[in-house]
């Protein structure tokens, strides 16, 4: 009887082999796949947010960052004033170097209503990091993470940068710029005639 008993011990701890590949996966791993599988179809009726379906000239996805030292700003909050999302991360050479010109322009024209949304994609873990940049600029900073943007799709490139206007309809749109970091020409030409304009 003990025997048995532990045979079939010895036989719930052993790999699992699949479809005779002779590579081993755990028990744990397998129900985990079936898991996932099984929930596959129930995830495939919900619309997953994407890229494509932002539309220059419609109203922009709304977005809520939760700033780093736990503020709430969302875009509908912010109607009336030219937004500018950016994402970022410290890791990302070309985002630190414009980060310094964005947060210039933005306390230039501040009082003319231009905010800024600086969304960072480092882990949690690297918040040291994070703060360390945070401190240098002049806009409000959260991470993506704990922050809410879903209808700009899976952030896949950086630095990728989106513009709504006073009136919350989207301007600009990262994912189809060439060169998408700003540079002081592209605020002039894309961001300051919205400041100029009216609701």
């Amino acid at each position: 009887m003990h025997s048995e008993r532990s045979a079939r011990a010895r036989d719930a701890r052993a790999p699992i082999y699949l479809w005779g590949e002779g590579m081993p996966i755990s028990r744990r791993s397998l129900l985990m796949a079936c898991a996932t599988a099984l929930a596959a179809p129930t995830a495939m009726l919900v619309s997953p947010a994407r890229a494509n379906d932002i539309r220059v000239g419609s109203t922009a996805p709304p977005a809520t960052l939760v700033t780093l030292d736990g503020q709430r700003i969302s875009t509908a909050s912010l109607l009336g004033n030219v937004v500018i999302l950016t994402f970022w991360a410290t890791w990302c050479v070309p985002c630190r170097e414009e980060l310094p010109l964005l947060s210039r322009y933005f306390e230039q024209h501040e009082k003319e209503g231009l905010r800024v949304l600086g969304f960072g994609l480092d882990e949690p873990d690297q918040l040291a990091q994070v703060r360390q940049v945070a401190q240098t600029l002049r806009f409000p900073v959260g991470l993506l993470a704990n922050s809410s943007a879903p209808g700009y799709g899976r952030i896949w490139k950086l630095p990728v940068n989106f513009t709504v206007d006073r009136a919350g309809r989207l301007v600009q749109d990262g994912w189809k710029e060439k060169n998408p970091s700003w540079t002081a020409e592209r605020l002039e030409q894309v961001v300051t005639p919205l400041l100029a304009a009216a609701v």
